[in-house]
């Protein structure tokens, strides 16, 4: 009876015999595929030692798969508390990364949160004074053009630069803001005689008059 193994080389193989897994080196497709325990049972007259031989090895087989399970379940055993407590240890070591992070990133963003926040006011603020400034010197270029273009006391009818009301232009265009440009003046002045920054024109009274004292 042939077989189909590999020839020449190590293998492992089911005994015909025995049906346990063992060792063969074929040379020939015509070997027998009976392991060396099991030639020794070829023949009918053999059958009730060959039984007999192969209950005892199948019963090795078992004790020693059986000492290896218990080896490999108490080996596993160790590998898992093993386990169980690096996990233990990882877990701690996480906690405390994570509170850590967390402790600089809310000082970070508190840190950035007050820096923008402080960005923002100082730009409020340039953006406020800068505004400020605008409206000063535009209240100024009008406190000119309403010192030259002004109703006349002594002549009801007439603008201070001689024109009739109806007809000076410039003082048509700043009768809307003449109470405004009263309210700027008067803010003013209360500012330079608080020894405050203030938006009077060098030329205006209450300038000079602070220079003479």
């Amino acid at each position: 009876m042939t077989h189909a193994h590999p020839l020449h080389v190590d293998l492992e193989v089911a005994c015909l015999c025995c049906l346990a897994p063992q060792p063969f080196h074929f040379t020939s497709l015509s070997d027998q595929v009976v392991c060396a325990l099991c030639v020794r049972h070829i023949g009918a007259e053999k059958s009730e030692r060959r039984d007999l031989e192969h209950v005892r090895m199948w019963a090795a087989r078992w004790a020693a798969s059986e000492v290896a399970q218990e080896e490999y379940r108490v080996e596993t055993d160790a590998l898992l508390v093993t386990r169980d407590q690096h996990l233990t240890a990882l877990r701690d070591q996480v906690a405390e990364l994570t509170a850590l992070v967390a402790g600089q990133f809310s000082a970070g963003i508190d840190g950035v949160r007050s820096l923008l926040q402080n960005d923002l006011v100082k730009r409020a603020e340039r953006n406020t004074e800068l505004a400020r400034r605008q409206i000063d010197w535009a209240m100024a270029g009008l406190w000119r053009i309403e010192l030259l273009h002004h109703d006349d006391p002594a002549r009801p009818e007439k603008c201070s630069c001689g024109r009739t009301a109806g007809t000076c232009a410039e003082s048509t265009a700043i009768d809307s803001l003449r109470q405004a440009l009263r309210d700027w003046e008067k803010k003013n002045v209360a500012l330079l005689q608080d020894g405050r920054r203030h938006g009077l024109p060098g030329d205006h009274p209450a300038v000079l008059a602070q220079r003479i004292r």
